[in-house]
């Protein structure tokens, strides 16, 4: 039986998938967009590698090679499976993934919390303002238990023990890679290491504002960019949406 949707966004950060709505909304007016959500539960060992597992599991199930989509440590996701199962993606969306894509806001965290003198409360707020910018205090409040259920509940590669690096590369499927001129987790310095990976149709582009989650702050910005990509490679794919030059 064929496939409702085109596109698949990976979610692995149940407590921070709200931030990934608007970006949808605004894509599902253009093509059928589907989410798929990595839960882990507290008795599980954090394994990206068993997060690729299950997505391979569920990707069986669907017809024909799909476009993913991923932020953060979901990028990273996307990034593993596609080196590994390349048959089943058509193309891949990389948003705030590094070229060393194990630099996520994870690794930030730990390596503060090594070198600084302050509690996990203390580096959690310090955290919320890379990643989301200037907020209300009760605002900085909630996010700081979103991203302590993310530290416990994302399929994390590191710990207070261990940073961990991941293989550099690309992939042999068409390749978005996008990120903010103001993000400090993903630094331009860190997204232009992707250059060297590159191959001809692979597209690598900058959102000026937003942040680490840019693609909240200008979901249609950073939405439309997708579209085009997409466009490029798969024109069939969408409906309603006319090239940007």
């Amino acid at each position: 039986m064929p496939n409702s949707f085109d596109v698949l966004w990976l979610s692995a950060s149940p407590s921070l998938k709200h931030f990934n709505r608007p970006i949808l909304r605004h894509l599902s007016k253009h093509t059928k967009v589907a989410v798929w959500e990595y839960n882990q539960t507290e008795d599980e060992a954090s394994s990206i590698d068993q997060a690729v597992t299950l997505l391979y599991e569920y990707l069986t199930t669907c017809e024909g090679p799909l476009h993913l989509v991923g932020h953060g440590i979901s990028g990273v996701l996307g990034l593993m499976f596609a080196r590994k199962y390349p048959t089943y993606v058509s193309s891949l969306t990389l948003l705030g993934v590094a070229a060393q894509p194990a630099e996520t806001w994870h690794a930030h965290y730990y390596v503060q919390r090594l070198l600084l003198a302050a509690s996990r409360e203390q580096v959690l707020a310090n955290n919320v303002r890379s990643l989301f910018g200037n907020q209300p205090i009760s605002t900085v409040k909630e996010l700081v238990k979103a991203l302590d259920k993310d530290l416990e509940k994302s399929p994390c590669m590191h710990s207070l023990c261990r940073i961990v690096n991941l293989p550099r590369g690309g992939v042999s499927m068409p390749l978005m890679v996008c990120g903010s001129t103001s993000d400090p987790i993903v630094a331009p310095p860190a997204l232009h290491e992707w250059v060297g990976y590159l191959k001809k149709e692979d597209t690598l582009w900058e959102c000026p504002t937003g942040n680490h989650f840019f693609h909240y702050f200008n979901p249609q910005e950073v939405g439309n960019q997708i579209l085009n990509f997409w466009q490029h490679h798969q024109p069939q794919l969408l409906k309603e949406f006319t090239l940007m030059n």
